[in-house]
């Protein structure tokens, strides 16, 4: 085995760590589909729960195997496994775009998760195509650009989702806080002997119990949901639907992409801290595992997860890939969800996540160069935009209303003159992974004064609007609120391109720092 050590003392941390991280998304995503979908506990628990845990371990396990690979290749002993986990966006569109219209018509089940998991099938094609054009693409696209779209997910999905969540139970949250900033941050950490991951857990939990923030009777609750539930293959009369999702697919192409872009992102952001992974080898792995996890009845894609610098930064190395994955198995195999979170309180644990959004922000600062600093905040503009659209939308949802002209909804001209942007909201926030980065590309390429790239980038932009892929809510040619971002995309490259003019003319070269 050489110098290759599968667990070290950074796994802890990090397996818990990333394993929350899962476990939410998880969370989530049984929410979802119980309690607003209205799909029958049993089905979803004993199909597409298991799946799901499979397609999550099979994953972790590959990512181990890559970084094994790599520690081999290298003869280093310090390279972390990327981690793996699901895609937020897309349990989020997969259920409302997909899974609830059809289950209200069709009061199915089977059908609908079936329907759905077609929808991940030409997902994961995406990614699969895409494997042998993603190295070429983080050749093309600046450094500054992917870290900081990755830094944007990061600090509205990662970061403050988990903040809010640490300021409704400071009492817990804040010393886990405390101590990842005495410990993860600074250099002269406490209590060296203990893990931090597991210092956090203990502590955390401890004053939950005695402060009275969990349940005993909680814990009673969960362990009735306790069943065994192995994956199993769902293939019968799965392709017998291809004409009733036909409609729904299309929505698969832009989250492929969005996809896609976020591997890219999160493989560049591993390069930066000195562990390169082939980027085809990671696609095909994200491809392989969504499918097999389709085939046993989880619709829900598979990715690179946001965070392998800041698992690093705690000395994480293969073992962390594998436990984590290994535990969101276990769970999903004997329906043990709701019994962790009975125990173990989520504000002791999701500080954890603060800090990676921290680290993932710091990682394209510290990378990129100062004079490219600005387009740095470009690329959170669109993340910031989708976070606000997601939240507004759920608390629309949750009173009953949602925005539109009819009885019952509520106008976007009134919350306009309330001071919300809704319409904005959805233009900026919809494909914000694309729109993150071809505005970054614009941005950058502008600022070093080689307008041909900001060309491309627009000129793309446009195309990718005339489509619906962003700024719009569905897919379609031509449609009249996509239009004017068309034009503007267009006015954008003819003012680069008067630059390019110009540069030749006045023969002004590019600027390097």
């Amino acid at each position: 085995m050489g110098n290759v050590t599968f667990w070290k003392k950074g796994d802890i941390a990090a397996s818990f760590g990333l394993f929350v991280n899962v476990l939410t998304d998880f969370l989530v995503m049984i929410s979802l589909l119980i309690g607003v979908v209205g799909m029958p506990t049993e089905f979803v628990f004993k199909r597409i729960v298991p799946g799901f845990g499979l397609a999550v371990l099979i994953s972790g396990v590959i990512f181990a195997y890559f970084a094994y690979k790599l520690a081999k290749k290298t003869g280093r002993t310090d390279v972390t496994a990327l981690p793996s986990g699901s895609s937020s966006p897309g349990i989020f569109l997969i259920v409302f775009v997909i899974m609830l219209p059809l289950y209200h018509q069709t009061q199915d089940a089977v059908f609908t998760t079936s329907v759905a998991v077609l929808w991940g099938f030409i997902e994961a094609s995406i990614l699969f195509l895409g494997a042998f054009i993603g190295e070429t693409i983080r050749k093309i696209v600046p450094r500054t650009v992917l870290l900081a779209a990755l830094a944007g997910l990061a600090f509205v999905f990662l970061g403050m989702n988990p903040m809010l969540q640490s300021f409704e139970m400071p009492v817990v949250a804040f010393v886990a806080l405390i101590i990842i900033f005495m410990n993860w941050l600074s250099k002269h950490p406490i209590l060296k002997k203990i893990p931090t991951g597991l210092l956090l857990i203990v502590v955390g939990t401890a004053i939950a119990w005695i402060a009275g923030y969990q349940n005993p009777s909680d814990v009673t609750e969960a362990l009735k949901s306790f069943g065994f539930n192995p994956p199993m293959l769902h293939l019968n009369g799965l392709f017998d639907h291809i004409d009733a999702a036909l409609p729904y697919l299309l929505t698969a192409i832009p989250l492929g992409l969005s996809n896609f872009i976020f591997n890219l992102e999160n493989v560049e952001a591993a390069a930066v801290v000195g562990d390169e992974y082939n980027t085809r080898d990671v696609m095909l792995a994200n491809g392989f595992s969504t499918a097999i996890g389709g085939i046993c009845g989880n619709p829900f894609p598979v990715t690179v997860y946001v965070g392998h610098a800041g698992w690093k930064e705690v000395g994480a190395g293969l073992g962390y890939s594998i436990a984590s994955s290994v535990a969101i198995f276990l769970l999903s195999i004997f329906s043990l969800m709701g019994l962790l979170l009975a125990v173990v309180p989520i504000a002791a644990i999701v500080p954890m996540l603060v800090f990676i959004a921290i680290v993932t922000g710091h990682q394209v600062v510290k990378e990129s160069p100062k004079f490219e600093a600005p387009a740095i905040f470009v690329c959170f503009f669109p993340w910031v935009a989708n976070w606000a659209l997601v939240a507004v939308n759920n608390a629309l949802s949750a009173t009953g209303m949602s925005v539109g002209e009819a009885a019952g909804q509520v106008s976007s001209l009134a919350l306009h003159n309330a001071g919300l942007f809704y319409d904005g909201l959805v233009a900026l926030g919809n494909g914000a992974p694309i729109t993150s980065v071809l505005w970054g590309c614009i941005a950058v390429f502008t600022i070093r004064n080689t307008p041909i790239g900001g060309i491309i980038a627009a000129v793309l932009g446009a195309v990718l609007t005339f489509v619906g892929a962003i700024h719009t809510n569905t897919l379609g040619m031509a449609q009249d609120i996509a239009m004017p971002f068309v034009w503007g995309y267009l006015l954008i490259a003819a003012f680069l391109a008067y630059k390019l003019y110009v540069n030749k003319k006045e023969n002004i070269g590019p600027v390097t720092e």
